[in-house]
């Protein structure tokens, strides 16, 4: 019984040392060989796109995030529609909101180019989102890569699985803890609202009917968000430095000035006040505490070794 007990602890350690767990597998060099240019040719096309549209960089972030949180960092949520699935895209959090598709498109076809079906697509996601982020003025972070992209999508699971602007408290720290993420962790990651923009169908409940909010933000955001039509009208999450990516956001909830009812809900009388605080008055903890969020998000189920494919075009699989 003893040798018994002793040969499966053996095989066990054994499994684990050829196979790993899925996020060790990843590696910040894996295409050192395969394709030393890939991470250059990301980071040029992401500032070239940038540069273009400051607003692209919270795009290509949310891309990476509305992938990994559904089923893992797959690139699913970059599959059109076939006649064996019904894609993400059309999911109520991404319909008519996602966007940087373009983008990845273009990136994808400059490294086939360069190393044909070397470069998985759920990797571009996760480096564009770091380049995005250093872009605008943000932390930057070592990108594991090696992920593999996904054969299909699940729109059930966007639905479900991605958290809504209507969100309370308790119910974000769910979604978030679901994943992985600490409370901390959800708070840091929050913070990518210090870019980006917001449709005024995602926040005229806010505006018009709650009460922690303050009375001049409240009438210069209803400008551009009348109480009926105008729904994809923008605004800015952060109003103060909307193309910057600081800890501005933090100090907007400390005045009462987030958008989004989830944004203020993070500093609402709650455990999460005292972290947004700190945000709010130390901007290198939060850079600290987002990139080290983000390398944790990068690592959500990855596809590795011969799970999954590359795909020569994001859009379909192979």
């Amino acid at each position: 019984m003893a040798f018994y007990s002793h040969s499966c602890m053996f095989c066990f350690f054994a499994i684990l040392l050829i196979f790993g767990d899925a996020s060790a597998q990843l590696s910040p060099t894996f295409y050192a060989t395969t394709c030393p240019r890939a991470l250059s040719t990301i980071k040029t096309a992401v500032i070239n796109a940038v540069v273009k549209e400051h607003r692209m960089g919270a795009s290509l972030l949310r891309l990476h995030f509305h992938d990994c949180f559904v089923n893992g960092c797959d690139a699913s949520v970059l599959l059109d529609d076939t006649s064996s699935f019904t894609g993400e895209k059309t999911a109520g959090p991404n319909v008519d909101s996602l966007r940087g598709f373009e983008v990845i498109d273009t990136i994808k076809t400059s490294l086939e180019s360069a190393c044909p079906g070397v470069v998985s697509c759920a990797d571009i996601l996760a480096v564009a989102a770091r380049d995005s982020v250093a872009a605008l003025a943000g932390p930057s972070w070592t990108v594991q890569l090696g992920r593999r992209d996904s054969t299909t999508a699940s729109l059930s699971a966007a639905n479900s699985d991605l958290p809504s602007p209507a969100m309370d408290l308790k119910d974000l720290i769910s979604s978030f803890s679901k994943k992985g993420f600490s409370t901390k962790d959800m708070v840091a990651l929050s913070g990518s609202h210090t870019i980006g923009q917001a449709r005024c169908l995602m926040f005229r409940g806010r505006i018009y009917n709650e009460t922690t909010i303050d009375s001049e933000f409240t009438k210069s955001t209803q400008s551009n968000c009348p109480i009926t039509g105008g729904d994809s009208n923008l605004s800015p999450i952060d109003a103060t430095s909307p193309v910057i990516f600081d800890n501005a956001y933090f100090k907007n909830l400390v005045n009462s000035k987030g958008l989004l009812h989830s944004d203020q809900q993070l500093f609402s009388g709650g455990p999460t006040d005292a972290q947004v605080t700190t945000y709010s008055s130390g901007i290198s903890t939060f850079f600290t505490d987002f990139a080290n969020a983000m390398v944790k998000m990068g690592n959500l189920s990855p596809l590795t070794k011969t799970n999954g494919e590359i795909r020569t075009n994001c859009k379909k699989i192979n």
